[in-house]
């Protein structure tokens, strides 16, 4: 559970501090600048840039050189590897969000991936059940879940290390940290270390997942804040609109 207490922690943080950074609306006689503010749905734009400009700091004098050292020293397959195996590790959690959204064989798909990945994928290295069963990967989090449930996302959101969020999805990160039944059990030095290594390789998992796309951000964009900010914001739309369609032809 200490996760879930320093997760909490950093989301009652953000929210009090978004409470005091709000950025001044255009005058509503300037239409096409009041709509660029409306479409970017940025009210804390301010607060938002500053955390930007200090994990973009923190980037440059570590995550990046981090990254780039892991991507060095472990081959691709292997960081596939890793990829699978933090994938099979995270399926409590993607499993119940399948069940929440009334998706029965979502979640039969889910759980049967698990056993074959888990047996037959050396505890989930190899994605066995994708490459021989056709059963691919399928992200989902309770995000996804309280958008489905028609919750909008609210104002954008640059949480520290996390990145772009908005409130239905840094309240849905929350709750699935709380729902990993792997942060539920034991204590002591070994335990506390086994946390950090695991936190730790998902974060840099992520990061290797999208070092390119931010490579070419760095490189091309004049303002690389609003930049992400417009990506993150539409693809994550697009992923909720794809999981609506899926709902709606689903027999």
């Amino acid at each position: 559970m200490r996760e879930v207490s320093r997760s909490c922690r950093l989301l009652l943080a953000a929210g009090l501090l978004l409470l005091g950074a709000c950025a001044t609306p255009p005058p509503p006689e300037d239409a096409e600048a009041l709509a660029e503010f409306r479409a970017a749905n940025d009210p804390a734009e301010p607060l938002n840039r500053t955390l930007f400009a200090i994990d973009r700091a923190a980037d440059r004098l570590a995550l990046r050189p981090l990254t780039i050292a892991y991507r060095e020293v472990v081959p691709e397959p292997a960081r596939q590897g890793v990829r699978n195996l933090l994938r099979n590790l995270r399926t409590p959690v993607t499993l119940m969000n399948d069940m929440l959204q009334g998706e029965p064989r979502r979640a039969g798909d889910t759980l049967g991936r698990f056993l074959i990945n888990t047996t037959l994928g050396l505890g989930g290295l190899i994605d066995v059940a994708d490459a021989h069963f056709g059963v691919p990967y399928r992200r989902n989090g309770f995000g996804t879940t309280l958008a489905l449930w028609g919750v909008e996302p609210g104002p954008y959101l640059y949480l520290p290390l996390l990145g772009p969020y908005n409130p239905r999805d840094a309240l849905g990160f929350g709750v699935d940290v709380v729902a990993n039944p792997l942060a539920w059990f034991g204590q002591g030095s070994e335990v506390m270390a086994l946390d950090i290594a695991w936190a730790g390789m998902t974060y840099l998992d992520q990061r290797d997942a999208v070092q390119d796309q931010l490579d070419e951000v760095e490189r091309t964009s004049l303002d690389p804040y609003a930049t992400i900010r417009a990506v993150s914001q539409q693809q994550r739309a697009a992923e909720i609109d794809r999981r609506r369609a899926e709902r709606r032809s689903a027999p």
